[in-house]
């Protein structure tokens, strides 16, 4: 049960981050461009009207109904079926970070966008405190799933190699 506070809590705090940075850049930051570590790190007020990445701008009903669905679906999943707490708390991320670019939608029509990594020519992109939950939860959620099949394989080969010893203590067991 503890487990359900500290989903609650990993999500509301993301939404919490995410609305309090949004409602910061766009009092003080609207049209203009802040450079924190100059040719590395800036904020810059972005308007993503599509999804990641910019992508099929003006769509936003389309992305309210796939936000819905998918939030409800990572949520069933994460309540139903998940059981270790590095894939709770990734998908947490993910259900959290949803959340906080659908109150953009519904209450702005599209989504505030702010942090821009200029240091890499090929990173274009300018994103959200709620698309970095989004991919840090995602890359959780595949960590955790690695570690877990990794173990899975080392205890399948654990009791292949005691199956084996078994069988051959037995063989001797016959012979003698």
């Amino acid at each position: 049960m503890l487990w359900i506070i500290m989903v609650i809590a990993v999500i509301a705090a993301v939404i919490l981050v995410d609305q309090i940075s949004k409602i910061l850049v766009l009092a003080y930051l609207y049209e203009e461009q802040i450079d924190l570590i100059e040719g590395v790190l800036r904020f810059t007020y972005v308007e993503n009207r599509g999804m990641a990445f910019g992508l099929l701008a003006d769509h936003r009903w389309v992305f309210l109904v796939l936000s819905v669905v998918g939030i409800g679906a990572v949520s069933y999943y994460l309540f139903r079926y998940v059981r270790r707490n590095l894939s709770r708390v990734g998908l947490a991320l993910i259900i959290g970070g949803g959340i906080g670019n659908m109150i953009d939608r519904v209450r702005l029509g599209f989504v505030v966008d702010f942090i821009d990594f200029c240091a890499f020519d090929f990173w274009v992109w300018v994103f959200n405190v709620a698309d970095a939950a989004v991919c840090v939860g995602a890359a959780l959620f595949v960590l955790d799933l690695l570690l877990d099949t990794a173990s899975e394989f080392k205890k399948s080969r654990a009791l292949k190699a005691s199956d084996e010893k078994s069988e051959a203590h037995q063989g001797e067991g016959k012979d003698g």
